[in-house]
Parts: structure tokens; C-alpha cells; sequence
């Protein structure tokens, strides 16, 4: 009996000793057991902030607003063992995005989008497509009146991203948002609506 038990115990302390040994190996970060040894992983959940600047036009009238835009994006991606990841991620945006023609100025205060990305990894750089939904507020002004309506429309684009520290990327992406239209009485009842492009540069950390 008491071979057995010092034999029972040398086997534990075996055991203990190769899973500290294995827990020091660096596998790459962040990291997950679905992908191969030293591999960059872009699975799981992230969470970052962006810059850039947007220009773009009224529809049915000659104002062309622009300017800096500045948000949070959260998303989720998905990757099993091979260079193909797909995610989605939402975003809710601030923007300085304005113009004035005549008696009219339009602007763009806020918008959001919620989008599904696509993409194909080079171990820690990652080339994507994405899509969906966009939604977002136009405001006109005339003669001190104010009018403003929140339309939903759509939104595609495509970009690039690098991990560049444990747990951090940095990205890059052009997107193009089209906002429905709506009618506006400060126009006369014409249909008016917001379409733009815009560049921005992001940060992501990586849970």
C-alpha cells in the first residue's frame, strides 16, 4: 500500500510539473485552442473606438455635407482552425457632418450600423468585406425651423486589420452608407435622404 501511494503521488506531481511546463509555452496572443500552436487567433469577443471623416450628398438637394466622425464599435468573431473568420460587429457614431446651400443647411448629428464581416487571415493581419444595416438621423434647418427624421438604409464597405500587441489591432476601413429617404416639409415636401463615404481608423482590444 505504501508503494502504491508514493507511486500515486509521484504520477501527480509528474502531472503538475508538465502542465506548469506547458502553460509557460508562448502560443501567440490572444489565443485559442482551435487554432494551430503559435498561431494569431482572431476568435472571440472585441470591443475598440475609431476616427475618420465622411463626405457625402443630399438626395434632391444641392447640399453636400461633411466631416469628422468619431465612435465605439463591439463585435464577435469566429474562427475554427483555418485563414476564413466571419463576425459581426455594431457601431453608434457622432459626426460634425454638415452643409448649407441657400436657405437650406443639412447635417448628419449621429449614426450606427450593424454588420456582418467576412474576411481571410495572414496569421495576424486580417482582409475583410462587410455589410448590413445602417440607421441615422438627417436634420434640415430653414429660417430658424428645424426638421429632422431617423431612417434606417444600408451600408457596405471593406478593410483591414492588424494585431499588433497581445489583445490589441488596429484597423483601417472604408465604408458606404445610404439612409432612406424621407420627406421634408422645410423642402417642400421633397424626398430627401443622406448617402456618404467614409474612412476611418480604429483600435479593437480583444477579450
Amino acid at each position: 500500500m505504501t508503494r502504491f501511494v508514493a507511486r500515486a503521488l509521484a504520477l501527480i506531481v509528474a502531472g503538475w510539473t508538465t502542465s506548469a511546463a506547458s502553460a509557460d509555452l508562448n502560443y501567440g496572443s490572444p489565443y485559442t485552442v482551435y487554432q494551430p500552436l503559435n498561431a494569431y487567433s482572431w476568435a472571440g469577443p472585441y470591443l475598440g473606438g475609431n476616427l475618420g471623416y465622411g463626405w457625402g450628398s443630399v438626395e434632391n438637394n444641392p447640399t453636400k455635407p461633411s466631416g469628422f466622425v468619431g465612435g465605439v464599435q463591439a463585435g464577435y468573431n469566429f474562427q475554427n482552425g483555418s485563414p476564413w473568420v466571419f463576425g459581426i460587429e455594431a457601431d453608434i457614431q457622432g459626426t460634425t457632418a454638415d452643409d448649407r446651400f441657400a436657405p437650406w443647411k443639412f447635417s448628419n448629428p449621429w449614426f450606427g450600423t450593424v454588420r456582418g464581416r467576412a474576411g481571410y487571415a495572414v496569421n495576424n493581419v486580417l482582409f475583410y468585406a462587410t455589410g448590413g444595416l445602417a440607421f441615422g438621423e438627417l436634420r434640415g434647418e430653414t429660417f430658424g425651423i428645424t426638421e429632422s427624421h431617423t431612417n434606417a438604409g444600408f451600408t457596405v464597405g471593406a478593410g483591414a486589420e492588424m494585431g499588433f500587441a497581445p489583445h490589441w489591432s488596429a484597423k483601417i476601413e472604408y465604408l458606404y452608407v445610404d439612409l432612406a429617404n424621407s420627406n421634408f416639409t422645410i423642402t417642400g415636401g421633397a424626398s430627401n435622404g443622406y448617402s456618404f463615404s467614409l474612412v476611418r481608423a480604429g483600435i479593437n482590444y480583444h477579450f
